[in-house]
């Protein structure tokens, strides 16, 4: 037996392998076919998961923001002595207007506008979010 042929069976058996045929070798592989495309399968509803996750910290985000914008043009609106709650629902994207409310306060010559945005939901029939709130001061334009 040549001195390379003997040493690869040692390594194999050292491995715990043994002495294998090829054809088993083949089987083997045979049936590990599509492992990957299962374990991807599986990983799926993770990664949507996280996706959703993502889109919906997105729409917090944006609803935030549209409510300091919407505070500041009603705060503004109700300084000049027009409506504030027009100048709020005009100054978000259209799609938030009918979920914009804006309260005033006024007193010692400034104006106070309060907005509140109600949060959209990605999920349908489950809005669980709240609505963001912001602020904003304005002298009376006398």
């Amino acid at each position: 037996m040549p001195y390379a042929l003997g040493h690869r069976r040692e390594r194999a058996r050292d491995r715990g392998l043994g002495h294998r045929c090829h054809s088993d070798g083949a089987r083997d592989r045979r049936r590990d076919r599509g492992q990957v495309a299962i374990e991807y399968l599986g990983f799926i509803p993770v990664l949507m998961l996280v996706a959703v996750a993502v889109i919906q910290i997105g729409l917090v985000a944006w609803a935030a923001q549209q409510a300091g914008t919407a505070a500041r043009a009603g705060a503004r609106a109700a300084s000049l002595g027009m409506s504030a709650q027009q100048g709020c629902q005009e100054a978000v994207a259209d799609s938030l207007s009918g979920r914009t409310r804006c309260s005033q306060a006024s007193g010692g010559g400034t104006v106070t506008v309060v907005a509140t945005v109600r949060i959209p939901s990605i999920i349908p029939l489950w809005d669980p979010i709240g609505d963001a709130h912001k602020t904003a001061t304005m002298p009376l334009d006398r």
